[in-house]
Order: C-alpha cells, then structure tokens, then sequence
C-alpha cells in the first residue's frame, strides 16, 4: 500500500499544530490527548544543564524553528529516489515492510499470511483509527510524555509512527522492517509501538538514515515495547541520520513473566544525540539482554541514560554497550540498574567499553546502582583505553596497512556484541556500517 498526501508545511508552534490535527482522521481521545501534550510543552522549558540526565548536554545551537512540522510529502516518492539507503533489508525476506520520510509514512505492506493471523503492522495513526480501542490501551502505557518538553512536544506532533502487535500464540518467524529517511534540512518525529501479546514472537528492524553523511536535521522520537507473559522480542535499531542531525529519543520496554526481549542498538550518526532508555521487568522470570554499539567521529556526542529497572523476582537483566570514538567526539553513558523491595534473585549485569582513536575523544562513563532487596546479584563495570599499538604493529607485519589494521581491531572490539545478533545478514550490515566509518588511526 503507497500513500500519497496532499502538499503541506507548517511550523512547531500553534497554528502548525492545528494544520496538524486538521491533517489527521485519527479518533477523539487521541487528539485529545495530543492536545493535552501541546498545553504541557507550551507550559514547560527546555531541559538545562542543573538537570542530571542534561548536566553534560549542550542544547545551545539548538533551534527549534529551523525545522518544518512533519505533516505530509510535497510529493509522492520513494526512500531510492530520496538516496536513502536501507542496509538492514540486505539479505531479509520480511513479513512485512514501512518506509516513511520526512516523517511521513510513504508504503507500507503486510504478508496476507500473518494478516490472516491477526497480525497488525503499519502507520500507527491509520491503525490508531482502525483499531482505536487496542491503540488506545497501549499508546504511551510505558513512555510518559511529561517526561521533560522534548517528550511533550513528540506526543503532540508524532507523526510517520508504526504500529507492530502480534497476537497471543502467534510467532513471525520473519523480520518486520522499517526504514525511516530524512533529507537535508528536514525533520522527523516518528512513534514505535510495540505489543508481542502472550506466548507471541517477533524480530523487529529499524534503521534511520539520511540523504548523505553531512546533512542537517532534527529526530524527535519515541518507542515502547510491551512483551507480555512467555513473548520473545527481538529489537534492533540503526541510526545513522545525518552529521548535522539533533537526535532526541524516548525509548521504553516492560517485560513480563517469563518473558524475554533483546534490543540492540547501533549509533553511528547525528551531531547530538540524547536518548533516554529503559528496560522494566515487571514479571517474575522476566530476561532483558540490551545490546549498544555506538562509534563517533568529528565533533559528535552521543549521550545515553539508561536504567535496567527489577520490579519483579527471579529476573535476570544483561547490558553492554560499546563505543570507539575518533577526533574531538563525545560519548556520554549515565547507566543505573534499580532493584525494588520485591526484586529478590535480580541478577543484573551491566558494562560499559570505550576504546579511544584520538587523543582528543572523551567518553563519560557512569555506570550506577539503586538496590532496595536484598537477595540480589548486581555487578558493573567500566573501561576505557586506547588501541594497543602492539597489535597495530603485528598487523602491519602480517602485510596491512594502518587503517586495515585498526578497522579489524575496532570491528574486533565490537565482535562480543555482533555475536549475539541471531540474524547473520543484520550482523553483517551492523559490522560494515562501522567498519566504513573508521579512519587512519593517529
């Protein structure tokens, strides 16, 4: 199915907002509720630097104004005719497939074989309409878009949003696959809702991408995922907007009992990306595993907060991430497991890795714990170093050059993570989006 939308621009701020509502054929209550975040962002203030999550985040280039409201396309086209690549769909029979650009949802398709088991999947405002009572339950039951302005604002204005909901029983062997673009200047405010019913499976990509490398932009997002008792998610995230793109995200999870989700994600773009993410184990026997691979060049920050929350007994959670930073770039990790009273046998792990391709790249590290029970196992970890020149110079003794030498050493740093990724075409895309990007090492 391809949509074709009538012209439109607007801007973030009333009268755009209205072009936006009046754009939509989306129910009552989701307007309203939309409404209701518009009031919150108009009455709140950016995030600043006396915050914890922002005390390392500069917001001042940072215009709000420079980036049109994503309503509809001045035209029909496709992510090809736009140079957006999609690098995950390389060697993937999906079950089902949704491109959006510039924040507009542009095809989207489902196999009849899954449709027929009740398998929803595609532009979450469509489906918010067509089956508003289940959106209506689950759309932002786990992100709270009072967060801070930056949630409010992407719960008033979200636009080019997914929908995926699998029901109780059903396991798609095949990915669903997302492709979201962007062009030089534009904007993107895209909402992922997840729902893997009980016993259900799913695998999930989504992969972000801009024109080119250098353009400018703005991605103000969202995801929630709920995995309800004995459902398996797997989740995997590629972001590469951009080296001109502010990035902001909201990014939730809840797994229920004796249920198990595994997200992975890949940062390799944006000038500034601050994501908030969090994985909630609310039943006994509940599994997270979240993967982060992260690399920076130039004057890019990345910065991550994350919080792996035991709300129930008898659930294990498993963090890494990893990141390799070139030039003057930043990454930026606050990282917290929390365990409730009621948490008891948590076993949570959590580690953050940073190698070092500059003299000049920073990376913070802040691994932390809250614990309130106590029968629990929790340990963290964290490191950071350079390449070691030794295994620079064995390499360029067996006959590669430098920059040879260092890409298999960052790609081999990364290994650990690709080795859990279960889809060899994805893991093979992953390792060569890094590997593109590393350069002669000084």
């Amino acid at each position: 199915m391809t949509t074709t939308q009538a012209p439109q621009s607007a801007a973030f701020d009333s009268e755009g907002f209205e072009q936006l509502l009046a754009s939509t054929a989306e129910p009552t209550w989701l307007i309203d509720r939309r409404r209701t975040a518009w009031k919150q962002f108009e009455q709140m203030t950016w995030p600043d630097r006396r915050q914890e999550e922002w005390m390392r985040s500069d917001l001042r280039g940072f215009k709000l104004d420079r980036y049109p409201l994503p309503i509809s396309l001045r035209e029909p086209t496709t992510l090809a005719d736009a140079g957006i690549p999609q690098r995950l769909s390389e060697g993937v029979a999906p079950a089902g497939t949704l491109h959006s650009l510039n924040g507009s949802v542009i095809s989207e398709q489902l196999d009849d074989s899954w449709a027929s088991q009740g398998v929803l999947f595609g532009d979450l405002s469509r489906l918010a309409s067509e089956h508003s009572d289940l959106v209506e339950q689950y759309l932002y039951s786990v992100v709270d878009p009072s967060q801070d302005r930056f949630a409010a604002l992407h719960a008033a204005t979200w636009n080019g949003g997914q929908l995926l909901y699998v029901p109780r029983g059903v396991r798609v062997d095949q990915p669903l696959y997302v492709a979201a673009g962007m062009t030089a200047g534009g904007s993107d405010t895209g909402h992922t809702l997840i729902i893997v019913e009980e016993g259900a499976e799913a695998t999930f990509l989504y992969e972000s991408n801009s024109s080119t490398a250098t353009d400018s932009g703005m991605h103000i997002g969202s995801v929630e995922i709920v995995v309800r008792p004995g459902g398996h998610l797997r989740y995997v995230n590629l972001q590469d907007w951009g080296r001109g793109v502010w990035h902001f995200a909201h990014q939730r999870a809840t797994i229920d009992r004796d249920a198990s989700m595994q997200w992975t994600i890949a940062a390799i773009g944006s000038r500034f990306s601050q994501v908030s993410q969090r994985a909630s184990l609310v039943g006994p026997g509940a599994n997270s595993q979240v993967n982060g691979v992260l690399f920076t060049q130039d004057q890019q920050q990345l910065t991550y907060n994350t919080f792996q929350h035991h709300q129930a007994p008898h659930c294990r959670s498993d963090f890494l991430y990893k990141a390799a930073l070139q030039d003057k770039s930043r990454t930026v990790w606050r990282g917290m497991i929390g365990v409730d009273p009621d948490a008891q046998k948590t076993d949570g792990y959590q580690r953050n890795d940073n190698l070092l391709l500059s003299d000049e790249a920073r990376a913070d590290s802040i691994p932390g714990l809250e614990i309130l029970a106590d029968d629990v196992r929790c340990t963290h970890g964290s490191t950071s170093g350079k390449v070691d020149e030794e295994l620079i110079f064995y390499a360029q003794s067996r006959g590669f050059t430098r920059k040879e030498a260092v890409r298999m050493i960052v790609t081999g740093f990364f290994q650990q993570i690709f080795d859990r990724i279960t889809i060899e075409s994805v893991r093979e895309a992953l390792g060569q989006s890094i590997a593109r990007q590393v350069r002669e090492y000084q």
